[in-house]
Formats: C-alpha cells, sequence, structure tokens
C-alpha cells in the first residue's frame, strides 16, 4: 500500500490520518465471502487534518456537509472479492472525492446576450420555415 493518498499534485494525505475497517461482504463469492473480510470501509477525519490548508479544508467541510459525521467522510468497497482490490477502490474513491471538494470553484459567468445578426437570422429563420409549412397546407384551405 501506498504511505500516503494522493489527492491532487499539491494535496496527499499521510497514512497516518486514514482509518481503515475491514467486515466481511455481501454478495456473490460462495464460501468464500462468509470467511474472508473483504468489504472495507475507508475514513478521513477532514475538520482535523493538517494536510489540508485551512481554505481547501473549509472548502471541503463546506461541500461534503451532507456525507460528513463529526466532520470524518468515510467512503466503502465491496464490489471485488479480494480485500487488497477493495482498499485500492477506496483510496481512489476517497482521493476522488476530496479532489472535487477541494477544487476551487468554477468562474463566474459572464452574461451575454445575442447578437443583432443573429435575432435577425433567427427571425429568417422562423419566416423561412412558417413559408414551407404555409406551401404544404392543401390549397382548398
Amino acid at each position: 500500500m501506498a504511505a500516503t493518498l494522493r489527492v491532487t499534485d499539491s494535496v496527499s494525505i499521510p497514512e497516518a490520518e486514514l482509518s481503515w475497517r475491514f467486515s466481511r461482504a455481501s454478495g456473490p463469492g460462495g464460501q468464500h465471502v462468509n470467511t474472508t473480510d473483504s468489504r472495507v470501509e475507508l475514513s478521513f477525519d477532514v475538520s482535523a487534518s493538517s494536510a489540508l490548508s485551512p481554505v481547501q479544508r473549509d472548502r471541503a467541510l463546506q461541500r461534503l456537509a451532507g456525507r460528513l459525521v463529526d466532520g470524518t467522510v468515510t467512503v466503502t468497497a465491496s464490489q471485488f472479492r479480494s480485500q487488497l482490490r477493495n482498499r485500492e477502490a477506496a483510496m481512489e474513491r476517497l482521493a476522488r472525492l476530496l479532489a472535487d471538494a477541494i477544487a476551487p470553484p468554477a468562474p463566474p459567468r459572464r452574461p451575454t446576450k445575442p447578437s443583432r445578426r443573429a435575432k435577425q437570422r433567427r427571425v429568417d429563420d422562423k419566416r423561412r420555415r412558417g413559408e414551407v409549412k404555409r406551401l404544404r397546407r392543401d390549397p382548398g384551405e
């Protein structure tokens, strides 16, 4: 396993700040599933982390508010039969979740208006379309 969880180029979470729990997974696997703790829960305390800057921490706490329990975010992985592969999947999932949470906000949208030419083109197209439909009508109408 990696010593740190790489979230972005500038943010890495040390292994000491990650908390692992293992349990038996449900689903297919036959007798194997009853004997191995292949389900993985990976927890990370966002509010007490030293890996995040104060701005990133505030951003993450705000964006992950619905998923946090006492400032801790938890991801679960149980899709693989192997505990090792589930550990890797949980780490990828947590890294993606945190990268999205600490990303800077998008720049504000600058409102624009259609140009005069675009408005004219739209009206001309409507008129042309109406003319086509008018010509399709039965002459008796």
